[in-house]
Order: C-alpha cells, then sequence, then structure tokens
C-alpha cells in the first residue's frame, strides 16, 4: 500500500477547506468529543492532521448518513478509539454500539423456534465465537427476532436456507476484513470497518434489490 502524503499542520480554517465541513460543525464535534483536538501552537490556534480529515469522514458518515444520535457516535467512537482491547473485541464494540434491529419478544412462542434454529446454524456454521456471545451481542438478538417474525409469517428459515445466506455474508465478510487489513494501524482498521457497516450494507441491499430485478428479467422477461 503506497505511504499517504504527509500534511504539514492544519488550522481550523484549512481543516474546514479541506474536509467540507464548516468552522462551526468542526467546533462543535470538538465540543462534543467527535473529534479529538488539535496540537495547540499558542494561546487561540491549534494544528489538525490526516487523523483529524479522516476522523471527519467517518463522523460524517455516522450522523449524516447513518443517522446516528451524536450520544450514540460518541459511544461508537469511544470504542473505536479503546487501544486497551484487543482488535477484534474493539471492532465488535464499536458495531455493537450502532444501532440494530429490534430485540426478540420472549413471551412469543416463536421466539424459542428461532433461538433454536440460530443456536443449530452457527453450530452448523462453526463460527464458535458468535456463539458463545449468544444473547450478549444486540447483532444475535437482532437476528432471533428476525428469524421469529419469518417463522410467524410462514416464510422459509429453515436451516439449508439460513445457511446459504449465511455462507455469502462470510465470504462478504473475508472481503471486508481484506480491505481493512489494507491499512496500516488498528485504529483505522476499525475506523474502516464501522464506516463499512454504515455505508456499505445500504449499498449491498440495494445491490440484492437490482440482482433480484435483472434475474427476474432473465429468467421471465420483461
Amino acid at each position: 500500500m503506497p505511504q499517504p502524503h504527509v500534511l504539514p499542520g492544519l488550522l481550523l480554517s484549512e481543516l474546514s477547506e479541506r474536509s467540507g465541513v464548516a468552522t462551526a460543525t468542526i467546533k462543535y464535534y470538538l465540543r462534543e468529543g467527535l473529534l479529538p483536538a488539535g496540537l495547540r501552537v499558542s494561546a487561540t490556534q491549534a494544528e489538525y492532521d490526516e487523523s483529524h480529515l479522516r476522523r471527519l469522514r467517518l463522523v460524517r458518515a455516522l450522523i449524516q448518513v447513518g443517522r446516528l444520535p451524536v450520544a450514540t457516535a460518541r459511544e461508537v467512537l469511544t470504542h473505536v478509539d479503546d487501544e486497551s482491547l484487543g482488535r477484534t473485541i474493539r471492532l465488535g464494540a464499536a458495531l455493537w454500539a450502532l444501532p440494530h434491529g429490534p430485540s426478540p419478544d420472549e413471551d412469543a412462542p416463536e421466539t424459542a423456534v428461532a433461538r433454536a434454529h440460530v443456536t443449530e446454524l452457527l453450530t452448523e456454521l462453526g463460527w464458535s465465537t458468535v456463539l458463545e456471545l449468544g444473547d450478549l451481542s444486540p447483532v444475535h438478538r437482532s437476528l432471533v427476532a428476525s428469524v421469529a417474525t419469518l417463522v410467524r409469517l410462514g416464510y422459509p428459515c429453515d436451516i439449508g436456507y439460513l445457511t446459504r445466506q449465511a455462507r455469502i455474508m462470510e465470504q462478504a465478510a473475508v472481503h471486508d476484513l481484506d480491505e481493512m487489513e489494507a491499512y496500516d494501524s488498528e485504529a483505522e482498521q476499525v475506523e474502516k470497518a464501522v464506516a463499512s457497516a454504515v455505508l456499505y450494507e445500504p449499498l449491498l441491499m440495494s445491490l440484492r434489490r437490482l440482482a433480484q430485478s435483472e434475474e427476474s428479467a432473465r429468467r421471465y422477461g420483461l
């Protein structure tokens, strides 16, 4: 990977110009702890660098695209910056802090069926880490809720179907982490993964819908 061009220190106005983010908005992000403070060079001025430009892109992705409240964005970024955690836990904590679907209704009879399906699925896949975490993970709880809805409405959700879908996502995850590892530091890697969750999941949904339309046209004509 080519080494990034190292920017000289940027003043706030220059950071605003380079990032396309208004000065007042940058000051707001600084006050809210979404953007690290710059290097103080005088009583009234600070300098900023590539890490601030990168963080501004991520903050805009979380707030403007992901529609996250400031408090939620701050929580995500706190995990991104937590160097005391191992990379997997650091990434997982940041992704867990993102919004997820609803948790399952424990009073609904379909929930027990769905939880058994999900456990069988994760066992079949050999996804031992997420299986061990279970309902501690908001993503796991959301998956159980989704499968429970399919069970209730009578849509396909047998283990064969779920396994085929999961294997497709497994390959996507391999690609995601390959892309993530192209970045030099763990902080950049985790930032990339979080940004991908916000920016690329809608893209994947759109591609799936377009692919379904194209496959329908191939099979049945217009």
